[in-house]
């Protein structure tokens, strides 16, 4: 059984987590807004190491006991989604740009 104090960490771990998350969409999002070319290479380890440094932070907590291993797959795969549909929404307005 967890203590309130616990339980109010844990419940801390999960909010950072979100945030950093959020943090990465509003850094894609804006950086999508104002590339011409998403497909670049800086963009694209820019988004790499984002993504791969907030799995590490999600591995952490989950080997600590601060979330279980489905909280953290939540929080990535809802990232990945938000990722997916800024591209969708992104992309073809570059395209009518270039034209």
């Amino acid at each position: 059984m967890l203590t309130p104090t616990q339980t109010d960490l844990n419940l801390r771990a999960l909010e950072l987590l979100r945030e950093d998350a959020e943090k990465i969409h509003q850094l894609i999002h804006v950086q999508l807004e104002h590339l011409t070319a998403p497909k670049c290479p800086l963009y694209e380890e820019v988004l790499d190491t984002q993504m791969f440094g907030l799995s590490r932070e999600i591995d952490f907590a989950v080997r600590a006991g601060l979330i279980d291993r489905e909280q953290g797959r939540e929080i990535i795969s809802d990232l990945e989604r938000k990722l997916a549909d800024l591209y969708t929404k992104v992309l073809p307005l570059s395209k009518t740009k270039e034209s």
